[in-house]
């Protein structure tokens, strides 16, 4: 009998974990009529203030075409307002309204806790282990 391919088995492993901690995400921020990535912008220029639109989608990851659409979604909630570079017009910032900000001021702390709650019972070195360790399997995998 052959041994099981460890490297499949982690795999699985890390896949399903991913899954089922988007679906723990979604369904945290879906309360609030967010989406994932809704809330990954938000939550983005909650942290990090004002920001090009055109990279956003690179710091959360979502594809430049979609970018746009997710910014008018927010733009018609009115949690962002957009905003022309005065000294580079090819350039347009997305920031936060007061209204998006109240919103992140009232739902982040919560989102927060729920997080933690999917990561309780995990020591503080096995999470500095795993993020290691993730960090060296995504490196791995952009080589390959």
């Amino acid at each position: 009998m052959n041994m099981p391919n460890l490297n499949l088995k982690a795999l699985t492993v890390l896949v399903r974990a991913a899954d089922a901690l988007h679906e723990l995400i979604k369904k945290d921020v879906a309360q609030y009529g967010l989406n994932p990535t809704e809330f990954s912008v938000l939550e983005l220029l909650y942290h990090r203030g004002r920001q090009p639109i055109q990279l956003i989608g690179k710091k959360v990851l979502i594809a430049s075409s979609s970018i746009t659409y997710v910014i008018d979604k927010l733009e018609t909630k009115q949690y962002v307002v957009r905003q022309a570079c005065p000294e580079d017009r090819r350039v347009t910032f997305a920031e936060l309204t007061d209204q998006g900000r109240q919103l992140m001021d009232e739902i982040f702390p919560k989102h927060e806790q729920v997080i933690n709650q999917a990561f309780e019972g995990m020591e503080q070195q096995e999470m500095e282990e795993m993020i290691e360790t993730v960090k060296k399997i995504g490196y791995q995998s952009q080589r390959v």
